[in-house]
């Protein structure tokens, strides 16, 4: 369960969250369920926002009961529907922001301070955001959760997990979670993440940059209803996303005006994208949401979800800017 590549690799994590500690894994799901499984058992409850990563929900939807333990799934949008959903049981608040895959936003310093408050840890999947747009430690929460699969490694050549947070708490996963239940990240895996992580910062930046480029275009596009980009004026939490991302990120959703045949057709007709259900990439990638990575939902389940019928999620790479519009532009026609 330790090697020098993964503790490399994970004084490196740690330091780009400036926190005192962190854990590699060998998946990003390797990393949620060994976090959860070190802090709770049975009995226990979670209250959890409702936009999750899908393979997150099913941990809380499916397994949780198995195991003797309980979520409430609030929406997210409001640090009020947490407090409401807390009970004498309740031993952690999991967060989600931006959320994956409609880009709301959780309000991490207001939900973090009444956890607190109230002696209950929080967890905050910073995939989406990565530590150089979202400084999650300072805004208070206990632990981190990365996919390390996603930017950290950026190229799409290893998978990983990372669980950033304090000593203590890293040590009772390693020690326990993580060594029992075998994630542990290969040393082959850990030395790709590290070459990946030299341009981390770099590779962040542009896509930043170039996302914020295209979510204007998409949003001027007939074939488009809506956006929903961190950055936009038009996203219903830009001033949060203001206060508390430094920047915002290289994830995009939006919705065709078509539903499910406009999704369709348009995963048909992309070229230089990619069609993939992974993200945080050099090269773009799209999704759509319905038919891939919330297929197994009940249509009713995705609908309250906000998993709309033509929901599509961009995750934006290096190429150039006008390349990519071209590229969008012709799939949507």
């Amino acid at each position: 369960w330790d090697h020098p590549n993964q503790r490399m690799l994970e004084e490196k994590a740690a330091a780009l969250d400036g926190a005192d500690a962190a854990l590699a894994t060998a998946t990003g799901m390797a990393a949620i369920t060994t976090a959860l499984l070190s802090h709770l058992q049975a009995g226990d409850h979670v209250v959890a926002t409702d936009q999750l990563y899908s393979g997150t929900q099913h941990i809380f939807t499916h397994e949780f009961p198995r195991l003797g333990m309980s979520a409430t799934l609030v929406d997210g949008v409001e640090p009020q529907n947490f407090s409401d959903a807390l009970r004498p049981n309740t031993r952690l608040v999991y967060l989600e922001t931006p959320g994956n895959p409609t880009l709301k936003l959780n309000d991490v310093a207001a939900i973090c301070a009444f956890a607190r408050a109230r002696g209950i840890t929080t967890m905050l999947d910073n995939t989406f955001a990565t530590p150089m747009n979202q400084r999650a430690l300072e805004l208070g929460a206990d632990v981190i959760l990365y996919s390390a699969t996603k930017y950290m490694a950026g190229h799409g050549q290893a998978m990983g997990g990372m669980i950033v947070g304090k000593r203590d708490f890293v040590d009772r996963a390693r020690h326990g979670a993580l060594r029992y239940l075998g994630g542990v990240i290969s040393p082959f895996n850990a030395w790709l993440i590290m070459l990946g992580m030299h341009t981390y910062p770099l590779r962040v930046q542009r896509q930043n940059q170039t996302a914020l480029e295209l979510a204007r275009f998409l949003e001027d596009h007939p074939a488009v209803a809506w956006v929903r980009y961190p950055g936009l004026e038009s996203h219903p939490q830009h001033t949060l996303a203001r206060r508390q991302m430094r920047g915002f990120g290289g994830m995009i959703a939006f919705e065709l005006r078509g539903g499910l045949a406009a999704g369709a057709r348009m995963m048909d007709r992309v070229k230089l994208c990619t069609l993939a259900v992974s993200l945080g990439h050099t090269k773009s990638l799209i999704c759509h949401s319905a038919s891939t990575t919330h297929s197994t939902m009940a249509r009713e389940e995705r609908l309250a979800s906000g998993i709309t019928d033509g929901l599509v999620r961009l995750s934006v790479g290096l190429e150039d800017v006008e390349d990519l519009m071209l590229d969008l532009d012709q799939a949507m026609r």
